[in-house]
């Protein structure tokens, strides 16, 4: 009887063991892998250097407003006070926009109202292509010249700059191969 008792005492003891340890293995588990924060920090790095052009300027102060073309969306401030600078995305628009017909384009509104020398702008443009991103500071550009100074609206909307270019690319349709491209037909 001496060796049945140990080994019921000892079997209450084994079983508070196996529920301890998986109460253990509970708490060592892997906390989830937390995302990458890179983007974010991308953003406000570019939000900070903004802020930065504007405590430069001499006013300090900026006049905000939003252009669109096809997807692409640009959020532009117009610095007053400054010295014709112009950054898109944090850098220079001669680098963002290579060519010569793209910086043209974001210029032209500052050329027409005589402001390209006074006035400092800084953008951050998203999606869509090069050209619909020129386009949408163009747009944005405009409307904050506006702001400026509303005498600028007739000579703006004159060029057209004030419009919202609503032209874009027609969805696909089931059945279809594009948006109006019908199969091939086969006779036989």
């Amino acid at each position: 009887m001496a060796t049945t008792k140990k080994t019921t005492s000892e079997a209450p003891v084994a079983t508070e063991e196996k529920k301890k340890a998986p109460a253990k293995k509970a708490t060592a588990k892997k906390a989830p892998a937390t995302k990458s924060v890179e983007p974010e920090v991308a953003l406000e790095s570019l939000e900070a250097s903004e802020m930065e052009a504007a405590k430069v300027s001499k006013g300090g102060s900026f006049i905000p407003a939003v252009g669109r073309r096809k997807t692409s969306v640009a959020r532009v401030r117009l610095i007053k006070n400054g010295k014709g600078n112009i950054t898109i995305n944090g850098k220079k628009f001669e680098e963002y926009f290579t060519t010569y017909d793209l910086r043209e384009q974001i210029v032209n509104p500052l050329k027409v109202t005589g402001q390209d020398t006074s006035i400092d702008i800084s953008a951050k443009v998203l999606g869509g292509g090069v050209r619909g991103q020129a386009e949408a500071v163009r747009h944005g550009v405009s409307r904050a010249l506006v702001e400026l100074n509303p005498t600028f609206r007739k000579s703006l909307k004159k060029l057209g700059y004030l419009m919202r270019d609503p032209r874009k690319k027609e969805r696909k349709k089931f059945g279809l191969k594009g948006a109006r491209r019908a199969p091939q037909w086969s006779k036989r």
